[in-house]
């Protein structure tokens, strides 16, 4: 460890975050210093914050949606300079099968928890860490930090989308216009498909409908009976579950044209959603069911690429009101409202 200090937040128990102070580690010839600029509250974190999460463990420095400016650079550091803008990917060993395989979020060999006792390391609520240049992808700088972070989530929806294996002029259904579910709205109409959605909830709703999507208010209307009256009858081609629920589940599966319908599980939820469907069904109707979680390094690059362009605009996904560190306790009590988009912690 050096001399030098990084501040940082971590959910200490259920319902408290606070700041804290720890050596900045040594800076490795693979590993670089960042100034921290912004980092986003996911969902995975405010839920831990209302005790939905608790097997995640205390104390948690968590903090994955990650952006910051490079400051240092390790002497064998060859991609990176000072000044670039990088958001942050899923950290691994380096070099087992899995990491040499660009599939970080497989590895098994890397430990989690820190040498100091905190849980899930990332500490991307803090002024300045080091990480390794392994799991750091550069971003255009005319790109705002706190649009940056949504790197991860979006490299996770792009992995999605080939497990789906969505192709142009598909029709595709997206349950929940929250955060993920509208990343994963304007990932299938990047790959061209017609994307209807799915929501309740009325500022959700203006929000899809503002960004250019069919919109189904299943406040007031069946939404089952909705995507086949758009689809003439024959219903979606494929279906992305975004929200955590049973009754999205269900529905989902009803969405489906009568043969070869996919359907893609997004979301987690706790308690854990339940989906019931017989063999037979998926058998005769030649059905997919489909899981994903996490991303691998492939679809990191791809994420960059589309948040640098602008393909991917996730502006509207960002609430207005923002946070500085020493607010945490605040942001986390704000981001766990329902119907709130990401809310963003600004570290500089």
């Amino acid at each position: 460890m050096s001399d030098r200090k990084m501040r940082f937040a971590c959910l200490t128990k259920k319902g408290t975050a606070e700041v804290r102070e720890r050596p900045l580690p040594e800076l490795g010839d693979y590993d670089v210093l960042l100034d921290m600029k912004a980092c986003n509250i996911c969902t995975t974190d405010y839920q831990q914050w209302l005790g939905l999460r608790e097997h995640q463990g205390y104390p948690m420095a968590g903090g994955h949606e990650a952006a910051g400016i490079v400051k240092e650079t390790g002497a064998k550091v060859r991609d990176l300079v000072p000044g670039d803008l990088v958001a942050a990917g899923y950290p691994g060993c380096g070099h087992c099968a899995a990491c040499r395989n660009g599939e970080p979020n497989q590895c098994d060999e890397y430990a989690s928890d820190t040498e100091d006792g905190y849980k899930w390391g990332f500490f991307g609520f803090s002024d300045y860490t080091v990480k390794s240049i392994n799991e750091l992808f550069k971003i255009r700088s005319s790109v705002k930090p706190s649009e940056a972070g949504f790197l991860e989530p979006l490299a996770t929806v792009l992995h999605g989308m080939k497990k789906l294996r969505v192709k142009p002029f598909e029709t595709v259904v997206v349950i929940g216009a929250g955060t993920m579910g509208l990343i994963n709205a304007q990932a299938a109409k990047a790959y061209g498909c017609r994307v209807i959605v799915s929501e309740m909830l009325e500022k959700k709703i203006e929000t899809a409908r503002s960004m250019g999507f069919e919109v189904i208010d299943c406040s007031r209307q069946d939404p089952v009976e909705a995507v086949k009256k758009l689809t003439d009858g024959e219903g979606a081609d494929a279906v992305i579950v975004a929200v955590g629920a049973t009754s999205a589940n269900q529905q989902g599966l009803s969405m489906l044209k009568e043969k070869d319908g996919r359907i893609l599980l997004f979301a987690a939820g706790y308690p854990a959603p339940e989906i019931e469907i017989d063999s037979n069904t998926v058998h005769y109707r030649r059905m997919e069911v489909l899981g994903t979680f996490g991303a691998d390094n492939r679809d990191f690059e791809e994420a960059a690429r589309a948040l640098s362009s602008g393909i991917i605009d996730v502006s509207k996904l960002i609430e207005e009101k923002t946070f500085r560190l020493d607010q945490i306790q605040e942001a986390y009590a704000y981001a766990s409202e329902p119907g709130r988009y990401r809310v963003s912690v600004l570290l500089d």
